[in-house]
Order: C-alpha cells, then structure tokens, then sequence
C-alpha cells in the first residue's frame, strides 16, 4: 500500500515536472520563431526558457532512474539548464527594464553556472558539491540522499542572488512604468519569486524528502510569460525605463526642487560639467554652479519657461556655448521644481559666426564689406537725421592701384590693400564705421562728428598712410591715398546714397587735382557756383 502512495506521489512530481518543462518549451519555440517581430530582449528571453527547458526535462528523468548512475547522469544534465536559467533570467530583467545587456555581462554571470557544471560531472573525484550523493536508504530510488559541500553554498548563493535581484529591478520600476504596463512587471516579480519562494521552503524541510520542489512548480512562471505575451503583448510592445529615456537624451537635464536645490542630472549634464556628482544632491543649485564655473549663475531662476544663450570657459579655455531653457516641472503628490536643459550649440554658434563672417565681412581685409556698411551706416544715418546729429562720410581711393598691380602682381596688391587698412585703423576713433567700398576704394562712416573733424580725420589718415611704406620681398612701395569727405545736410531731406555720391564726387576732385590730397564736397560746391 505504502509502495503505490509513492508511486502515485512519484506520478503526480513528474507530471507537474513535464508542464513545467513543456511550457518552456513551448514558450523557447514560439519567441524563437517570432524573433524578428519582437525587441532584441526576446534573445535573452529564449536562452532563459531553453535552459529552464533541458532543467525541468533533466529532473522528470532523473525521478525515472533506477539506479544512483542513472540518478548522477540526470543530475549533471539538470545542472547544464539550472545553474544558467537565473542569471539568464537575471539578463532578461535587466534589457526589459532599459539596462544595456553587454557581452561582458553575460561573460561574468555564466563564469559559476559553468563551474557549478563542472563540478557535479566531477563531484565523485573532489566531493565540493556534494559530500554524499546516494539513493535514499528509506525510500530507494529514484529519491536522493545528499549531504551540501562548499560548492553548492556559492551555487546556492549565487543562484538566490540572481533571481532575488532580478525580482528587486522589476519591483523599483512599478511606480515609474504605466498601468498598461503593469501586467507584465507583475509576471516578472511572480516569475522570480515563485522560485525562490520553493526553493527556500525546499531548504528548510518544508517539501517532500529527496525531491527538488522548484521544477515542480516552474509551470507557474511559465503560465503567467504566455499569459503576458499574449495579453500585454510583451516583448512586441516593452515600458521603456525612464532612466533609459533620461539618459538617453542628448541635452543636459538638471531637475531642481521648488527651493531650487539640485535632485537629479542626466548623463548628459556629467559630460558637460565632469565636476557634477550625485553628492551635490540637495544642495542650492547657486553653489552647484558656483562649483562647475567658478562663478554665480547668470540668470534669475523662476518657476516659468524661458531660454537664454551661456558661454562657459573649460579648463584649457575653450569656449563653448548652450542653450540654456527652464521649465516649470510638477511630480510625485503635486511637488513642484524646474528643469535647466542645457543643449550644445557651440558648433552652431561657430557655423552662424562663419557665415555671418562671410556676409558681412571682406575677406581679404577682416574688414566690414559694401553689404555690411550699407546696413550698419544706414541705421546710423537714420539715427543721426532723427537726433539733428551730425553725420560725415569720407570715401578712400589708393593711388594708381592698378599700377601696382600690373608690376608686382596680385599678390602684392592684395598685401597693399592689407597694409593700408592696418595703417587706416590705427588712426581711426573709436564707434567708426570701416569698410572695404569696392575693388582699392574704402568707406568710413562717421556719426556724431562735423564736416570739419571729418576733414582732419581724412587729412590725418592720408599723412599717416604716406608714412607707411610697405616693406615686400625687399621692396619698398610706396603708398598714398586720395580722399572725399562730405557732410549730411541737416536741412535738405537727402538719402545715405545721396551722401555717398557727395563724397564721390569729392573723391573724383581729389583724383584730378593730382592724387594724394582730401577733397571736400562743400567747397567744390561752392567752387561751382562761383563758376
């Protein structure tokens, strides 16, 4: 009678075995087969299962044993599934909720699972798994007497440590993953505990003697992973971790309480300021900035959106520039704070002066261009015509330029129109406006001075330029410059290309009475009426 309750317990722990294995089975097969349609997760997935798998397949046979050698040899096949189906597990749990899976981690969780292999396959030479392993002597095969040795406690730790932190990562990621979500965090926290739960109770002699419960109860596990594949889509649509998405994000991200202390940074932010640390956490974020730039914040922090530009200065002086935007944030039990998000825009800011430098700037001088002067000196001509200020111009022409060019050639032309502004700025006031007119002819725009200081100035810039020879390849070429200078009426209703055409044509007076000398509009003016 004893001998058929046995049996029938026997029957009953290798059928709940079986499912246990079938279903791992099914579900190793089925995410297999619809890998391409799921995430990258569902790799992790299948090497959990498959493992699980041949674990469950190798203890139903081993309650099939008749024998201690048959018993052995179905032991070491459980051990090439149950030692690597936790820290599988453990990997999975990690992908899922948004920690990067690298090779290296696989690597350092499978280094046990294959020593804890090789040491049952040899435990009769060495006894570190097992100091007994035998048939019970009570109640025969196929169930096992067996006696711990050091090895299994670091198997036994390692495999509860495996699965216990798998359970820990999915149950700190509930309040941060959406309800739509949830069935699935449930699967995994009942998927790892089921088993630790079994295998704890098994420890303390809670289950029937010479049978390893855990199998028996896997189908658990199993029954709630297809029930979430199939109901929450799992693997096909996953919650992605906010720290994932956090630190993701290519902006610096500093999050600051509603006392505008430091709570929280993304990656980002630590490559931006390397001397940011999590030990700043609480902290004024006054003080944390006065930390990362060695001076105070330069904007009022309110609860509101807005967005300024910050040019900051690294250790070796490089210059970089950000964005920096605030917005208002609200989170857990309606607590208030702002985000400071940092975006680099030091290379556009390079590429805008670039192109702003190309549109407006000669190329050859560094000087403002014909462009540059007509938008600049037409708002100060306006301005000055407002005020009943005065506004002079002065046009400057190098002497028999084309000359020079023909004897020394281009190159040296373009070092005597260098040299020429180089001798032209050293004079000029402060607030003048410079700027290459065209081809050998240069333009200064002067607002606030009188026809009169204009004309000093003019004669003051060509004394100085014919004292300045330029010194090229061992030559010496001389260099001299004519000048019209010309006035805006504060009268007459004229326009800024009137003006210029003023000193134009004092400029061409300039050039018939002989060259090196200033002209000025007025008195031609008066010249020509006398004539």
């Amino acid at each position: 009678m004893r001998d058929t309750i046995v049996n029938l317990d026997l029957t009953a722990y290798i059928t709940l075995i079986c499912t246990s294995g079938v279903l791992n089975l099914y579900l190793c097969f089925y995410v297999f087969i619809k890998r391409h349609h799921y995430a990258n997760i569902a790799h992790l997935f299948i090497l959990h299962t498959g493992f699980t798998t041949i674990y469950c397949m190798g203890a139903a046979f081993s309650l099939l044993s008749v024998n201690l050698g048959e018993m052995k040899f179905w032991t070491v096949i459980q051990y090439v599934g149950m030692p690597f189906s936790p820290p599988a597990g453990l990997l999975f749990v990690m992908q899922y909720v948004g920690i990067k899976v690298r090779k290296k981690h696989i690597f350092t969780l499978f280094i046990i699972p294959f020593i804890s292999l090789i040491m049952v396959a040899t435990n009769d030479w060495h006894h570190l798994h097992y100091r007994v392993f035998e048939i019970d002597p009570v109640l025969g095969a196929p169930y096992v007497h067996q006696e711990i040795g050091p090895w299994y406690t670091i198997h036994g730790m390692f495999i509860f440590s495996s699965m216990f932190v798998a359970f820990l990562l999915a149950v700190c990621r509930w309040k941060e993953t959406a309800k739509a979500y949830r069935l699935q965090l449930i699967s995994l926290m009942v998927g790892q505990l089921v088993p630790i739960v079994t295998a704890f109770i098994y420890l303390m002699g809670f289950t029937p003697q010479g049978i390893d419960p855990v199998p028996m109860v896997l189908w658990v596990s199993s029954f709630l992973y297809l029930w979430s594949i199939n109901s929450s889509r799992m693997f096909t649509v996953m919650p992605v971790a906010k720290d994932a998405i956090f630190n993701s994000i290519n902006d610096g991200v500093i999050v600051l309480d509603e006392s505008y202390r430091l709570i929280e940074f993304n990656l980002a932010s630590k490559n931006m300021f390397p001397q940011l640390k999590k030990a700043m956490f609480g902290k004024r974020f006054a003080d944390v900035w006065v930390t990362l730039s060695g001076r105070s914040f330069p904007f009022t922090l309110e609860n509101t959106k807005s967005s300024h530009e910050l040019e900051l200065f690294s250790e070796d002086q490089s210059s970089y520039t950000y964005q920096v935007r605030t917005s208002p944030l609200q989170y857990a039990n309606n607590s208030h704070g702002l985000l400071l998000i940092f975006t680099d825009i030091t290379e556009l800011k390079r590429l805008q002066l670039k192109l702003e430098n190309q549109a407006y700037y000669d190329e050859l001088t560094q000087i403002y261009n014909r462009r540059a002067f007509f938008q600049h000196s037409k708002q100060a001509f306006d301005e000055a015509k407002k005020s009943a200020s005065s506004f002079t111009l002065l046009l400057l022409d190098i002497d028999y330029f084309k000359k020079v060019n023909d004897t020394y050639g281009h190159y040296t032309g373009d070092q005597v129109l260098v040299h020429v502004v180089k001798a032209c700025e050293s004079v000029l006031p402060q607030g003048a406006l410079f700027a290459r007119y065209g081809g050998e002819e240069f333009v200064l725009a002067l607002k606030g001075h009188t026809l009169s200081e204009g004309e000093t100035l003019a004669e003051q810039i060509r004394r100085h330029v014919g004292t300045q020879p330029l010194l090229i390849n061992e030559k010496t070429i001389s260099v001299t410059l004519s000048l019209g200078v010309a006035q805006a009426e504060k009268q007459e209703n004229e326009t800024l290309d009137e003006l210029l055409n003023k000193a134009d044509i004092a400029l061409y007076a300039a050039k018939q009475h002989g060259r090196n000398q200033v002209c000025v509009y007025k008195e031609i003016k008066e010249i020509l009426k006398r004539t």
